[in-house]
């Protein structure tokens, strides 16, 4: 367990003992999937930052036990779909739901995550809360599409790439810290601090995922290193690569984006690095968790604010 879990571990035990209550239903293939999905583990971030934002704004309730599990909920649907979507058959080191199960039964427990998420958030009674998590998974669901349209396309901007990380990664993180706030009866002005602190984490988590693609160990990993080229997903690496090296280098990329191929990937990962295109993503991850830092000033000295900003340290540190 990481220091920043150990703060939250009494809450963390109360939002695994939710989540498991709430997978319950009369259709056991429902159960199945869920618990697999339960049992993978993960590093459960955002329920996470539920906890430590709620507690380091002095919140005394037990509420936020329902929205760790509401945001755990969504994250995991979103997962479902993706791997689907990505026809991935691995995940934290183990086979994906769709590669045991199938496409259709993980696309649909993904629909009965998202579907209990709601019926937890209408539960909590907290209009505002309710509000920010329809508008976030309307921008995941936003951020999937373009993604899929971008894939294969050598043509994406920089731009166009911190716009589909900030919705499909950056949203989640955002809304696990805002709506902890709105729970806290935290000022408006707290309560976007907090959002921007997750808001600039989030970023710094998928920029640091997309240079470990290129540079991480697949058994930490638990994935294929270079999913995301065969995916032909322009990362910020590989649009570094493009602008930056040389013409032969940016078209080695180039051709690999469009037919969506790993075959290249040792020389991919040569001019990868050879042009500083993974030294300049850590450089933009370790800007976004200066920016996420720089929101905790308002809050009082504690352990949860220590985690906080023990967490943000993390995203750029890990190997995995």
């Amino acid at each position: 367990m990481l220091p920043f879990h150990r703060v939250a571990a009494d809450d963390f035990a109360a939002v695994n003992q939710r989540i498991l209550d709430q997978l319950h239903s009369d259709v056991p293939l429902v159960e199945n999937i869920g618990h697999y999905l339960v049992e993978a583990g993960g590093k459960r971030l955002r329920p996470l930052l539920v906890l430590l934002c709620a507690r380091a704004c002095d919140y005394k309730g037990s509420d936020h036990i329902d929205l760790a599990t509401i945001i755990e909920f969504i994250h995991t649907a979103t997962l479902l779909h993706d791997d689907v979507v990505d026809t991935s058959d691995r995940r934290r080191g183990r086979l994906t739901a769709n590669a045991k199960w199938g496409n259709a039964p993980a696309v649909l427990v993904g629909d009965f995550l998202y579907s209990r998420a709601f019926q937890m958030m209408v539960a909590l009674q907290d209009m505002d809360i309710m509000a920010v998590l329809s508008d976030t998974t309307n921008t995941i669901a936003e951020g999937e599409v373009q993604q899929l349209v971008n894939a294969g396309d050598p043509q994406v901007s920089e731009d166009n790439y911190f716009t589909v990380i900030h919705k499909k990664t950056g949203a989640l993180f955002e809304a696990a810290c805002e709506t902890a706030a709105v729970l806290a009866g935290c000022s408006a002005e707290e309560r976007n601090a907090l959002k921007l602190y997750g808001r600039h984490l989030g970023l710094a988590f998928q920029l640091v995922d997309d240079a470990l693609d290129y540079r991480g160990d697949p058994e930490e990993l638990g994935k294929n290193v270079g999913d995301d080229l065969a995916e032909g997903k322009p990362t910020l690496p590989l649009i570094y690569t493009m602008a930056n090296g040389t013409a032969a280098q940016a078209e080695l990329v180039r051709e690999a984006i469009e037919q969506r191929s790993a075959d290249k990937l040792a020389e991919i990962v040569e001019a990868i690095d050879a042009c500083g295109a993974l030294e300049y993503t850590m450089e933009r991850a370790r800007a976004a968790v200066d920016e996420a830092k720089d929101q905790l000033a308002f809050l009082a000295d504690s352990e949860q604010k220590t985690a906080l900003q023990q967490l943000a340290s993390f995203a750029v540190e890990r190997t995995v």
